[in-house]
């Protein structure tokens, strides 16, 4: 579990002075290798693939740096291949996924269901894509043919991002870094260089020692808080929060999100006795040095149902259950 880094929630906890500061966080699960045959069971490929159907999105990791005493599963360093290996085994799951649901839909489509003739139609449209061996999130799609896909849960379909690992040195002028970007960039993933060495060493340091860590390495920060904002930015989340004496904290929404919504986040009774927001942006809160000054220059405003959150609003509910 990795905080996710925002410096909005350090400024407004100066102001407030806070008893305590909660910052919103990203969940990674750390799912083995899949090996060429995982989909049909090779290695421990079933039970990986079933991790993986459990996620929000896919974190496809491969190794970009070349080192003699770190042997590679392969007996080479090609992290293109390694890729398509993970998505070859990915897309056979999904196939058998496909051909199965349309087995099951075949009554349906004969009785005429409309529904089930749709989804007969896209599941051919998904079948063709996978044996192309391209991802199911490459095709373009409507929400509605989303929603009818959503429960079959394909692994192809999450969005991804792509994290190359490199030695202290592969950051730039990476030619195994330079062909993980061109892949990626074919279908829209982003990439994050990471050195996985690097952030062990860091794993036990001060936030001083840190700092002056990254310093000598002439990095700006941890790869791992590249990450966790490059994962919240793919799931399509963002921040909103609340700011008391007892507590300031970031919480996690997904854009779009309407204030019952965001409510929600909080408690579910929050959303259901839902009555109103009161809203400061996260920019007029700052300006004004707090709540109460921001009350007084009547830059809080009352929303109802219907508002949409934006990213850094800074939010107190009134619900009644």
């Amino acid at each position: 579990i990795v905080e996710v880094p925002d410096l909005r929630l350090d400024v407004i906890a100066e102001i407030a002075q806070p008893q305590k500061v909660v910052p919103a966080v990203v969940e990674f699960v750390d799912i083995a290798g899949l090996v060429a045959g995982a989909s049909k069971g090779e290695g421990l490929g079933n039970q990986f693939l079933a991790h993986i159907r459990e996620t929000d999105g896919i974190i496809n990791m491969v190794r970009c740096f070349v080192d003699e005493n770190v042997v590679h599963v392969a007996g080479r360093v090609d992290p293109v291949s390694d890729v398509e290996t993970i998505h070859t085994e990915l897309a056979l799951a999904d196939l058998a996924t496909a051909e199965k649901a349309q087995v099951r839909n075949v009554s349906r489509v004969k009785s005429g269901d409309k529904e089930a003739v749709k989804l007969e139609a896209l599941l051919g449209k998904v079948r063709a894509q996978l044996d192309q061996g391209r991802p199911v999130r490459a095709l373009s799609l409507e929400r509605e043919e989303r929603a009818l896909l959503k429960p079959l849960c394909l692994l192809t379909e999450k969005p991804a991002i792509y994290v190359a690992n490199v030695d202290e040195k592969g950051f730039k002028n990476n030619p195994l870094l330079e062909k993980i970007e061109a892949y990626a960039a074919r279908e829209g993933a982003p990439v994050v260089a990471i050195c996985a060495a690097i952030e062990a060493e860091m794993a036990d340091m001060s936030a001083d020692d840190k700092r002056a860590f990254l310093a000598d390495l002439g990095l700006e920060e941890p790869g791992l808080d590249r990450l966790a904002r490059a994962a919240f930015g793919l799931l399509g989340l963002q921040t909103y929060f609340t700011a008391g004496p007892k507590e300031v904290r970031a919480w996690t929404i997904h854009r779009g999100d309407t204030a019952p919504q965001a409510a929600g986040a909080i408690h579910t009774d929050f959303e259901r006795g839902f009555i109103r927001a009161e809203v400061i942006s996260y920019e007029d809160y700052i300006a004004c040095g707090g709540e109460q000054k921001a009350k007084e220059a009547g830059k809080m405003r009352l929303e109802g149902k219907d508002y949409v959150v934006r990213d850094g609003d800074v939010i107190y509910f009134r619900f009644n259950v």
